[in-house]
Formats: C-alpha cells, structure tokens, sequence
C-alpha cells in the first residue's frame, strides 16, 4: 500500500473486516515472550526519536509500554481472556426491552494507537434466556480492549450478544471521541461518532425510538 492509501484507510477509518485482523499464530507465543519481544523494539523506536534510554525516568519506558499493550490495553485480543457469559432461563417470562447504558468504552484506534473513549448503550429483549448485568460490561470491556474501529466493536458486541442471548432483539449504540481525530490530522477538540447496530425488533421504528428516547433521557 503506498503512503497515499495508507493515510486514506487511517483518516478515513476504513476497516477491511468485522472479526478483527489476527495472524494464525497470534498466540503461539507467551505474555512474557511478547513483552520481551515489544520492549526491545519499542526501545528501538525511542532511540530512533533521539531519546536518552539511559536516562533514570525513560530506561524502563520500554518494558512498561510492552507490559501495558499485551495485559491491559489489548488484552482483548486474545480469546483466553474473554469474559464467560452466565446466561439463566427467563423464568419470570420478562419480555419487554432491558437497557444496560453508560457502559465504558477505552479502547484504541487500530489506525495510531490513539484512545478511543465513550460509553456504549445496549438493549436487548429476553426471549428463553437473561444475561447477567455486569456480563454485558466485561464483554464491552473485552471487545474494546483490542486495537479497533468504532463500527467493527458495535458489531462484535451485538453479533456476540445475539448469539449468547439465542435471539436477534438486540441493539447497540456507541459513542466515543477519537484522539486521533482530537490530537492529530484536523485536531477537532469538540467532535465524537455515535454507531448504531441492531436486528430483531429493533428494525422496527417505535421500537427503536423508544430505544433512543430511554438514552436521550437518562445518559449522564
């Protein structure tokens, strides 16, 4: 890809796929080994920018970097660490809609490494089966913490939700700021990108309407 393309995909915030691009070795390797392996590189490119690794505050940037990439910021690559899903008959036959909002979003464009923040709104309409609250969060959670494009994580979320709750009726929203639209390119301080995804009964209307009208009034 020439470098035209390449700062089109990125401005642009093009995505090729909704499972998010992994090699088929991703995780041959160990925590520890790709730690290793990124600290060493990751020192490369500090000294590369003229920094003083053996200065006292930045020698052990290099292993904190690596260390903060594999088991924090994009823990959520790997499948060991997703979040088990508990799920319980509807025994109380509740069928009307149930919104979990204001749900957290850290996550990183897959673009520059920069933050994405926001919250994500879900809904969904129980059918033979609930899904425990705080489940919906740690897949958010998850889900985010991978490097990302807004639409492909509103997508992985329902697509899961969907699957796990055995139905369609579900719905998502995401809101969120970009750094790399706030910190760099047109440096836009005040702009944010909202994702809607959804299928079941929410491709209805008033369905989704009441939907947003529930967000509307209650998002903090």
């Amino acid at each position: 890809m020439d470098k035209n393309n390449i700062e089109t995909v990125g401005d642009n915030h093009i995505a090729t796929s909704v499972d998010t691009p992994l090699r088929k070795n991703a995780f041959l390797k160990s925590d520890d080994e790709k730690i290793s392996a990124i600290q060493h590189h990751f020192k490369k490119i500090m000294e590369e920018l003229g920094l003083d690794i053996t200065d006292d505050s930045l020698s052990g940037t290099p292993y904190r970097v690596a260390k903060m990439y594999v088991k924090e910021l994009f823990y959520g690559l790997d499948p060991k660490n997703k979040p088990k899903l508990s799920v319980f008959e509807n025994k109380y036959a509740y069928n009307k809609m149930l919104v979990e909002q204001n749900i957290t979003i850290d996550s990183s464009c897959e673009h520059h490494f920069l933050p994405i923040t926001g919250f994500a709104h879900i809904a969904y309409v129980p059918k033979d089966k609930v899904i425990g609250l705080s489940k919906i969060n740690r897949l958010v959670d998850y889900y985010a913490h991978r490097p990302q494009v807004q639409e492909r994580l509103s997508l992985q979320i329902l697509k899961d939700l969907q699957n796990t709750l055995e139905t369609q009726d579900v719905i998502v929203m995401v809101t969120a700021k970009h750094l790399c639209v706030s910190s760099r390119g047109i440096k836009d301080k005040n702009s944010f990108t909202t994702t809607l995804e959804y299928g079941g009964c929410f491709t209805n209307e008033q369905t989704r309407n009441d939907f947003l009208k529930i967000i509307e009034k209650t998002t903090v």
